[in-house]
């Protein structure tokens, strides 16, 4: 069984901000997959048309494997804890522009006036990350509530409302 060396004694392949790079290429290839990360990320990194080889130097690799989004692998053999906090990316761009107004308004983010959707949803996402959750505790809470059949917005019946006092 014969190594492929091919990389050895060459220069990594990328044009890192209009400049070749200059180290030397590592035994990591510049794959489908990388490039998809590098436009994704929108790291300035391109492939040399001049290089005959798509092997890339240690440091690219480091930086572009830094650049992608850290997941969970569902094969993982880590347990969950009760008292583990976990985030999770929610798409605020499906949200109408009220509601993120409203959300803004709420939590009382600091925004610069008459921003357009899709800043005010970047902004707010960034304050919505900062948001703790425990999520088995959110679900196990959220079953209870099934079986149990009652809802937070279920009211007394007597026409008292602990939120306004009265109806």
């Amino acid at each position: 069984m014969a190594l492929n060396l091919d990389y050895v004694n060459q220069l990594c392949c990328l044009i890192d901000s209009s400049e070749r790079c200059k180290n030397p290429a590592g035994n990591a290839s510049y794959s489908r997959r990388i490039q998809k990360t590098v436009s994704e990320r929108k790291l300035k990194l391109s492939l040399n048309p001049d290089a005959n080889h798509i092997y890339i130097c240690d440091f690219h690799k480091a930086r572009i494997q830094s650049a992608r989004s850290k997941r969970k692998r569902k094969d993982s053999d880590d347990v969950d804890t009760d008292d583990e906090v976990q985030q999770h990316d929610v798409d605020l761009y499906q949200l109408q522009l009220q509601t993120l107004r409203r959300y803004k308004k709420h939590f009382k983010i600091p925004t610069r006036p008459n921003m357009n959707k899709a800043q005010l949803a970047c902004s707010i996402s960034k304050h919505f990350r900062t948001i703790p959750i425990r999520e088995k505790e959110i679900i196990t809470y959220f079953i209870y509530m099934v079986k149990s059949g009652l809802n937070k917005i279920d009211q007394p019946k007597n026409g008292y409302n602990s939120a306004n006092n009265y109806e």
